[in-house]
């Protein structure tokens, strides 16, 4: 199964509160905080909610 690397890049303050448990639920604790997870159509939802407070790339 493919695998992407996700990095927070910005803050979560001041975002509302289904931004921060999605952020969450994706593993992240604080920026520059990174987590390989599998792609999956769920987690590929959770990536677009969030894309402009993460980066993403393939490994």
């Amino acid at each position: 199964m493919a695998k992407i690397r996700i990095t927070q890049i910005k803050s979560i303050i001041d975002r509302s509160e289904r931004q921060k448990r999605t952020i969450k639920a994706l593993g992240l604790r604080k920026i520059n905080h990174t987590v390989e997870v599998d792609v999956t159509p769920s987690i590929m939802g959770m990536v677009r909610k969030v894309n402009h407070l993460i980066a993403i790339e393939q490994v």
